[in-house]
């Protein structure tokens, strides 16, 4: 596929989402690969004027790398549609359900595949009712975020009302998942190709902001450890469930593994990190293929 295919194009990057500066960083590093393999894209800080900038300069594509609300939600999806102008990643329904970690689990659920257990939480919720139903520990999240921002693990009865405040801070929409105490992995997907898994290894509680983006003794195994049937078994675990909330091109599904060998889906990814500490970079350097090429794939899922 030559470069004339996509024309001139547009990395998408930034935003107003509480991931702005880790979308800035993967947008950096996603225009730099595009450039030296000779593609004519421009690096787009997006404003809520971006609309007005797509037009103006006459662009024939998107590289979408905004993370969060605004980029991964289906609101810049939409947006694109009505200027019919082609874009990495999925389209408008899957970006909504998957940024939407309630309605991600609502399809799993119908769909008879394993995510744990979870309740809706308000400020009039009753808490000792919920770790009676979920027991503890468990996490509590917004419904709405990333990079695990607004997250905590709570361990103590007395830690939930201040773990569900933290998450309302960024969400009106809170959850409470039930924990699992296991391994954890993620499986990149680029296209119909399930990329090698990784397991993770945080040395804080869980995989947070500071593990994923800061922290250098956060451990990565690719190969993952897992027996070849155990690795095939959760490749096809992982793009079931993205199909299943009709995503499409590219993107990460994370799970957890218990102590007695099951996995549990816990969200999927739809414009996932391209940083120097990101996954599915990670992952096909595993199968062989460099940052540059895997942008490039990226930016193929356009067409």
């Amino acid at each position: 596929m030559t470069n004339k295919v996509f024309g001139k194009v547009a990395v998408l990057m930034g935003g107003w989402a509480a991931e702005r500066e880790v979308s800035l960083n993967s947008g950096a590093a996603v225009l730099k690969a595009l450039l030296a393999k000779g593609v004519d894209a421009y690096g787009i800080d997006v404003n809520r004027d971006v609309l007005t900038t797509l037009k103006e300069g006459k662009f024939d594509r998107v590289f979408n790398i905004m993370h969060g609300r605004g980029g991964e939600d289906g609101e810049i999806q939409g947006a694109l549609d009505i200027l019919q102008i082609p874009y990495t990643g999925c389209g408008v329904m899957a970006s909504a359900i998957s940024m939407n970690k309630l309605m991600t689990k609502r399809i799993w659920i119908g769909a008879e595949l394993p995510t744990p257990a979870y309740k809706v939480l308000t400020s009039g919720t009753d808490f000792a009712e919920v770790i009676n139903q979920l027991g503890l520990p468990m996490m509590i999240k917004p419904a709405n975020e990333g990079s695990s921002i607004g997250m905590t693990k709570v361990e103590h009865a007395s830690e939930l009302p201040a773990a569900y405040e933290c998450a309302a801070e960024y969400d009106h929409l809170v959850l409470a998942e039930q924990w699992v105490n296991g391994e954890e992995y993620t499986i990149a997907l680029l296209g119909e190709e399930s990329l090698p898994v990784i397991r993770l290894e945080a040395q804080s509680d869980f995989y947070d902001y500071e593990a994923k983006y800061q922290s250098d003794e956060t451990k990565y195994y690719c190969p993952s450890g897992l027996q070849e049937d155990e690795e095939k078994k959760l490749q096809s675990l992982a793009k079931i469930a993205f199909k299943a909330v009709a995503a499409t091109g590219w993107g990460r599904v994370d799970v957890m593994r218990d102590g007695d060998g099951k996995f549990w889906l816990i969200e999927v990814n739809t414009v996932p990190g391209m940083t120097d500490h990101s996954l599915v970079p990670m992952a096909a350097k595993a199968a062989g293929i460099s940052f540059d090429d895997l942008v490039m794939r990226v930016l193929a899922t356009s067409i």
